[in-house]
């Protein structure tokens, strides 16, 4: 799709909305702030498939080696095996529960992932086919179509019911993803990194919503792309914290956060998360919610 340049926006999928200008948004409790901790677990194909697209320095392992990369394939897989169970832990201990974006062969391969996740009370949404095979506008409508097919149709095997939500391999999308996504029945997604509250796109007479994250505290970014020492990362989400419920006071934030397994849930990161949970739990003024319920809230809230 071609940008079209028209006032505020050169794209077709939202409005223009300074926050300025909104009604006051208000969270279960009168909360300044609502939580939300997204966690990837995404499989790492051996070889990405003929055709399809991989980001070119993935993060993970050390730099890209001939096939087989067994440092980076292991690397992450630590966190399918190690860190999922030691960040949810934590999750659990300061009273969140996760949204666990899935890919279709994690649901595959791992079950035993699905129902611990189901278990631990998740909701589970979806993440494409595998971090190998990332949405971009290479691929053809009919293409598109059919990988979202495939992705929402393994984790509806798997788990037992259709997600409500999505959160693409890297941030991946086409310039039509969100309007495939809605007519897939997906009620939001987790790609759009422009706000600190949920707000509607553009899908025609399918319902669909934003749910932004904080992309500058994602931990890839944070601590893989940007070597962010972990006590900064630390500091750096009880600030943002800090900033988000002061202005949540006149009209609620939101606060989403993507945590890798194979990343945070390493033995000497993990503290860094408990503690700057801690910190956010303890203040008070804090909704902790998964995606669904976040989406929902702001429905009812909303109109």
């Amino acid at each position: 799709m071609p940008a079209q340049r028209t006032f505020g926006m050169d794209h077709p999928h939202h409005a223009w909305s300074p926050i300025v200008g909104r009604p006051a948004l208000k969270w279960p409790g009168d909360a300044p702030v609502a939580l939300s901790v997204v966690i990837p677990l995404e499989h790492m194909e051996w070889q990405a498939p003929p055709g399809s697209y991989q980001v070119a320095r993935l993060s993970g392992g050390s730099t890209p080696r001939e096939f087989p990369d067994f440092a980076r394939l292991s690397h992450r897989e630590y966190g399918h095996r190690i860190g999922i169970f030691r960040l949810l832990d934590v999750l659990e201990k300061h009273g969140i529960r996760a949204t666990i974006a899935m890919d279709a062969l994690t649901a595959e391969h791992y079950p035993f992932l699905v129902r611990h996740c189901l278990d631990r009370g998740s909701e589970i949404i979806g993440h494409g086919i595998s971090v190998s095979r990332m949405i971009t506008s290479n691929m053809t409508e009919a293409e598109e179509r059919d990988y979202i097919v495939a992705s929402v149709d393994g984790l509806t095997k798997a788990t037992g019911k259709a997600p409500r939500g999505w959160f693409g391999p890297e941030y991946g999308e086409s310039d039509r993803t969100p309007q495939l996504l809605a007519e897939e029945g997906i009620a939001y997604v987790c790609d759009w990194a422009n706000d600190e509250q949920p707000y509607p796109m553009t899908t025609g007479a399918n319902p669909f919503f934003a749910l932004p994250l904080l992309y500058e505290l994602d931990d890839v970014v944070a601590l893989s792309q940007k070597l962010m020492p972990v006590f900064e990362y630390e500091r750096m989400l009880g600030e943002s914290f800090d900033v988000l419920k002061q202005d949540g006071v006149a009209n609620g934030r939101l606060m989403v956060l993507n945590w890798h397994p194979w990343l945070v849930g390493q033995p000497f990161r993990i503290g860094c998360i408990d503690r700057a949970l801690g910190y956010i739990m303890g203040q008070g003024g804090v909704w902790a919610a998964t995606g669904s319920e976040v989406i929902d809230w702001y429905r009812n809230q909303s109109g």
